[in-house]
């Protein structure tokens, strides 16, 4: 794919803890180990995909709200990561004064695209790191953050958590994607919804699942991402999963996830 327009895609889902940060991390950590180029964009003032890969906060000197806010050209806010071919550009506390910042800014919805635009400008005319996949890593709300994220991206990728009351909301994402798609970004699609959170001894998490594949049919991803306690240990090691403890439940099922997605990339392009 090196030379060809990276694919961009907002993990998102406006409830918190449903998994997005674990799986842009362990998922751009998949793709990158079976040798592809990868940017994860942390677009959440609680910085914590920069932190479960490794970027103290004093490491963060530039970060996505200086692309977005002050138009700091993407390359100097890219850091590289523990992973081979995996980079991130850091986030931090600043980005919950996004929405004061652009206020007044008429084109505010467009920050983000237009910055990775431009460093994809730059990356093909060359001298700069030419990515095959772009994760933003999406706050816990449908704010101006995450409309900059839909607004960029190609395309969606949406966990959703196997308990009580996982749908609930979800209409509501699904409508503003109809809202970005009708102004902002008409090609936007969805690539996949990944449940996460599963665990096989409780009924309610096969209820669930069936319900949303019921909802979504073939949007639903057939790997499904278990309630899992090392992907919840890793990141307090600055570590992906992945590199955590490859042998586990969590990082054998992320690495099924990145070959569905490249599966699903591939028809796709065909």
């Amino acid at each position: 794919m090196a030379g060809s327009k990276p694919r961009i895609f907002a993990v998102v889902n406006q409830k918190g803890g449903v998994g997005k940060t674990t799986t842009s991390i362990n998922l751009g950590t998949a793709l990158a180990a079976v040798g592809r180029r990868v940017l994860i964009i942390d677009f959440d003032a609680q910085g914590n995909a920069s932190t479960g890969l490794g970027i103290g906060r004093t490491e963060r000197e530039t970060t996505s709200y200086d692309v977005v806010v002050d138009n700091i050209p993407m390359e100097q806010a890219v850091v590289s990561t523990i992973v081979p071919r995996l980079d991130i550009v850091t986030g931090d506390e600043n980005l919950s004064g996004v929405e004061t910042a652009l206020a007044t800014d008429n084109h505010r919805s467009y920050r983000l695209r237009d910055a990775l635009h431009s460093y994809i400008e730059r990356a093909t005319a060359g001298g700069l790191v030419q990515y095959d996949y772009i994760l933003i890593d999406c706050p816990p709300s449908l704010s101006a953050l995450t409309i900059n994220a839909m607004t960029a991206a190609d395309a969606l990728l949406v966990p959703l958590q196997c308990e009580f009351l996982a749908l609930e909301g979800l209409s509501q994402l699904l409508r503003t994607v109809d809202v970005v798609r009708q102004g902002l970004n008409p090609d936007l699609e969805i690539q996949g919804v990944v449940l996460t959170m599963y665990d096989r001894r409780n009924n309610l998490s096969d209820q669930v699942a069936d319900e949303v594949r019921a909802f979504f049919g073939a949007k639903v991803y057939n790997t499904v991402i278990p309630r899992n306690v090392r992907l919840s240990e890793a990141p307090s090691f600055g570590k992906p999963a992945l590199l955590y403890d490859y042998r586990c439940p969590g990082s054998e099922a992320y690495i099924r996830l990145a070959s569905e997605v490249l599966q699903r990339e591939k028809a796709r392009a065909a």
